[in-house]
Formats: structure tokens, C-alpha cells, sequence
């Protein structure tokens, strides 16, 4: 391309989009295209462009737009679909509910490249249709072909995007205690409960209540599985003291457990386990009185069907401290970012 002043450029081509903002309209005044013409100067002298570029076959470059469409083309995701190029830039939307991921190591190789830029919401974010989730673009209005063979050099044989659509599952919740099984108090789990996974693709087929007694917590429990229960939530007992029964039984399940305790606060005592496919929550008591816990974090990627990790619960102390905001607007806040 080349810099042209504006009263020579009658006749020729824009190259690149020329933005406008005024009264409330942002967008673009000039298009990419546009064949310049005398009744146009003064418009765009107006607008403060006292020159222009103008598009020249200028081997191994590529201009902006093209460059965004190939951005886009080397990172698909089906649930979700792209509009543009407007203003040089891809912008990716969802198309239905479920968890954004990123690989965040592939994303940073492909903006240290140089004049690529991508964008993104964070990963392991719970996301809803019509959301925004990535934009990419090219800083300069042209840049060199090479750094595009490169981004997509890089992710070949990798998912830069993704969104993972919830899966159905079938949820059995147990809540122990002599003080809720005997009645002396009142349970207030299961209304939590429900409408948490009221959020899902899941048919709850049941809530258990049971006495500090190891048998009956396993037979409840057993009796979901038998049902076809491929998630299992408990509550209640969930500390180390030696007469906390949940963790025990958890176990004797035959559960394979991920952890018990994770560095994340409400909800610094949860428990993540695998009975073979079929995902097993231990849930501490804040889940009972507080707007947002581990609990909320760690559903999105329960119903994708995704296995959690020791490493996926590592990760979650960067992010891992709520902050007790009097107003909650989780999940768009810092709380459970891994």
C-alpha cells in the first residue's frame, strides 16, 4: 500500500476501513473498496484524514481484513460462529451455553509472533449464547504473509478455541447429619442444590437425607447408581475430624479421590472424586448460606463431561479468593478464573 494525500486520491482504491465518531455512531464512514471521488475529499478531510492509503500489490503482504479471516479460519469452533472482518478484526460469538476454553500457551505463542493480536475471555468460562468470546486482528492495516503462516503453523494439530456444550446427567444428591435426619433442624441444601443444577441439562432423581451412619450413606448412595446417577453430591461431614463420615464413604465407594480440599475459598474443603465415569462432589456448608462458591466454578466443567485434575484444582488458587462482594455478579468477577 502506499500514503497518499486525498486530493490526489480521486479514482483510486481505500484500502482500509475509515472510522467515524460522531453524535453516537462509531463505525465506518469509508469501506474498505471504496473508489475515492471528488465529493468525497472534503467528507474525509472533515474527518481529519488529510491523507489516505491506497492499496498496491505489494508481494507477501496481506492486508488487515484478510489477515483476520485467516486468523479466524485456523481456529473453528462449532459452537459458536464469527462476523466480520468490520474495522480490520474477527469477532467470535457463542451459539449456545457451555465452557470456554483456551489454550492459553498457544494463544500467547501466536500474539508474541508480532503484529497479530487475539483476545479472549478467560478459560474455563461458563458462557451463554450471543456472548462475545474472541476477537483477532492485526495491529498495522498490512503485515507481512510470513506471520500468518506462522499462527497457523502453530496450531496446526491444536485447538487454539473451544466451547464445550453442557452434556445431561443424572444427579443423585445424599446430605448427612443426625441434626437434619433426627429433625431437630432444617435442612436447607436441597433448595440450593436444585436450583444450581436447575442451571444444567440434569434431572435431579433425588435427595437422600441420612444419619452419621456409614451403611445408610453408602446404600443411598449405591441406590443412585443403580438408578443410572452419573453425578453424586454430597454434604455435610466434610471436614477432617474423625467422626466426618462423607469423605469416609466417599472412598469406600471405591471412588478414585482427585482431592479433598482445594486452594480456593468459599469452598476451601470440597471434594472431587471419579467413581469411573460418574463425577463425585463433596460440598462444604458455605454452599448452604453464601451466593458463590468452588461448588459454582466447578459445575460448568462437571456437565461438560470433562474429568476434572489434581493440576485443574491447583490451578484454581490464582483466582481461588472470592471476594465477598456486598452485590455478587459471578461469574463476571476474578472468583474461580483457572
Amino acid at each position: 500500500m502506499k500514503k497518499i494525500e486525498v486530493e490526489k486520491a480521486v479514482g483510486m482504491t481505500l484500502c482500509h476501513d475509515i472510522t467515524a465518531m460522531r453524535d453516537g455512531f462509531k463505525g465506518a464512514a469509508f469501506k474498505r473498496g471504496h473508489v475515492i471521488t471528488g465529493e468525497d475529499v472534503p467528507k474525509l478531510l472533515d474527518l481529519g484524514k488529510r491523507t489516505v492509503f491506497i492499496w498496491e500489490e505489494t508481494a507477501g503482504e496481506l492486508h488487515e481484513e484478510d489477515c483476520a479471516l485467516r486468523l479466524a479460519a485456523m481456529a473453528p469452533v462449532p459452537e459458536a460462529h464469527y462476523e466480520g472482518p468490520s474495522e480490520g478484526k474477527m469477532l467470535l460469538i457463542a451459539d449456545g451455553r457451555g465452557m470456554f476454553r483456551v489454550d492459553t500457551e498457544l494463544l500467547r505463542e501466536i500474539n508474541s509472533i508480532g503484529d497479530i493480536t487475539i483476545s479472549a475471555i478467560p478459560d474455563h468460562y461458563p458462557v451463554e449464547p450471543g456472548m462475545r468470546l474472541a476477537s483477532m486482528r492485526i495491529v498495522p492495516l498490512v503485515t507481512k504473509e510470513e506471520q500468518i503462516l506462522r499462527a497457523e503453523e502453530l496450531c496446526r494439530g491444536r485447538k487454539l478455541l473451544d466451547l464445550r456444550p453442557y452434556t445431561k446427567k443424572k444427579a443423585g444428591v445424599i446430605i448427612t447429619g443426625s441434626e437434619i435426619y433426627s429433625g431437630r433442624i432444617a435442612d436447607k441444601f436441597e433448595p440450593v442444590v436444585r436450583r444450581k443444577l436447575a442451571e444444567y441439562p440434569c434431572e435431579v432423581l433425588g435427595v437422600t437425607i441420612c444419619d452419621d451412619d456409614l451403611d445408610m450413606i453408602l446404600a443411598a448412595a449405591k441406590s443412585y447408581l443403580g438408578r443410572g446417577a452419573d453425578l453424586l453430591i454430597f454434604t455435610g461431614g466434610m471436614s477432617v475430624d474423625p467422626d466426618d463420615l462423607t469423605p469416609t464413604a466417599i472412598r469406600r465407594l471405591g471412588a478414585e479421590v482427585v482431592s479433598h480440599g482445594v486452594p480456593a475459598q468459599p469452598g476451601n474443603m470440597t471434594l472431587v472424586a471419579y467413581l469411573g465415569d460418574t463425577a463425585v462432589l463433596g460440598v462444604p456448608g458455605a454452599a448452604i448460606s453464601l451466593p458463590a462458591t468452588i461448588f459454582d466454578v466447578l459445575l460448568p466443567q462437571i456437565f461438560t463431561g470433562d474429568q476434572l485434575t489434581k493440576a485443574d484444582l491447583i490451578r484454581l488458587g490464582d483466582g481461588g479468593l472470592c471476594q465477598m462482594c456486598l452485590s455478587c455478579h459471578f461469574p463476571n468477577c476474578t472468583f474461580g478464573r483457572y
